[in-house]
C-alpha cells in the first residue's frame, strides 16, 4: 500500500513528473507510465535510501532497491500496469517483482502490489508468483469478448480501488457498525472466488489485519451495484472479528449467508 511522502520529496515527485502532466491535452502513454513510475521510486529512494514496501501479506517492511522497469501494460477502462525488477537492498540475488497500477489518464498510482517474492532453494533465490495473483493479470488468461455479467477481476477492481483511494498511509479507518469504534486496517487480500447476488449487485470478501498487530485479522465485506457501466462499492462491513481463544486470535462470524440473505448470529 502506499505510504505518505515528506513535502519536499514531493516537491521532487512533483517535478519529475512535470513533463508527463504538462501533456494532459495528449492521451497518457506507456512511456508516460514508465516514466511516472520511476519518479515516485526517485522520490521514495531519496527520501528513504531505498525504496520501502509494507508486505502485508507477510507482516514485513522490504527495503528494495530498482533493477529495472521490465514491462508495462494497458486495460482500457481501468489504466496502466508497471512491471518493475527490484532487489532486496544488501542482497543482489534476491529479487522481487513489483506492479505498480496507474490512472488510465494521468500519471497517478493507485496501488502497489507484490507479483512475485523470492524463495529460497538451496543456496539461490528462485521468484515464485504470489497468490493470489493481482487482478490486473487476470484478464490476459481468459478469452477476449464481452459478457452479460460482470467478470470476477472488474469486481476485485473496483474493491481494490476503493482500499486503494480511502486508504491513507496504508491504513483503512472502518466504523465497526455495532460498535460504532473506528477500526485502523492493513489490507491484506481479496479472497477468491467473488459473487453475484441475485438482484444484479455483487459482493467481495477480503482479509485485513489490525494495525499494529500481527495475528488479529478481520474478514470485511463489501457490496457492489453497477451504474452506468461502472462499478462501486455501496457497503463495506465487518464479517468476522478477531477473537482471543486459549492465547490465539482467531475469526468469529458475526453473521452467516443462507439463501443469497444476510443473517445476523448473537
Amino acid at each position: 500500500m502506499l505510504m505518505r511522502m515528506k513535502p519536499a520529496m514531493l516537491l521532487v515527485a512533483c517535478g519529475l513528473l512535470a513533463a508527463a502532466a504538462s501533456r494532459a491535452d495528449q492521451e497518457f502513454s506507456q512511456e508516460d507510465a514508465s516514466s511516472a513510475v520511476h519518479a515516485y521510486i526517485d522520490a521514495k529512494v531519496r527520501q528513504d535510501g531505498s525504496f520501502r514496501y509494507k508486505d502485508q501479506q507477510a507482516d514485513a517492511l522490504l527495503e528494495l532497491d530498482l533493477d529495472g522497469i521490465r514491462l508495462v501494460r494497458r486495460i482500457h477502462g481501468y489504466g496502466f500496469f508497471v512491471s518493475a525488477d527490484f532487489h532486496a537492498k544488501g542482497e543482489p540475488a534476491k529479487p522481487y517483482d513489483l506492479d505498480f497500477w496507474l490512472k488510465e489518464d494521468k500519471p497517478e498510482i493507485v496501488d502497489v502490489r507484490i507479483h512475485k517474492a523470492p524463495k529460497r532453494e538451496g543456496e539461490a533465490w528462485k521468484l515464485v508468483t504470489r497468490n493470489p495473483v493481482p487482478w490486473w493479470w487476470i484478464p490476459a488468461t481468459e478469452h477476449p469478448g464481452e459478457t452479460e455479467e460482470k467478470k470476477s477481476w472488474q469486481v476485485e477492481s473496483a474493491v481494490n480501488e476503493y482500499v486503494a483511494t480511502k486508504a491513507k498511509d496504508g491504513v483503512l479507518v472502518l466504523k465497526d457498525d455495532k460498535t460504532g469504534e473506528q477500526r485502523t486496517l492493513d489490507f491484506v487480500e481479496i479472497h477468491r472466488p467473488l459473487r453475484r447476488i441475485e438482484g444484479g449487485s455483487y459482493f467481495a470478501c477480503s482479509d485485513f489485519r489490525e494495525h499494529g498487530s500481527t495475528d488479529k485479522f478481520y474478514d470485511i465485506d463489501f457490496w457492489l451495484t453497477e451504474k452506468d457501466g461502472q462499478l462501486a462499492v455501496t457497503e463495506a462491513r465487518i464479517h468476522k472479528e478477531p477473537k482471543n481463544e486459549d492465547g490465539v486470535w482467531v475469526q468469529v462470524p458475526r453473521y452467516n449467508f443462507e439463501k443469497e440473505k444476510v443473517k445476523d448470529l448473537h
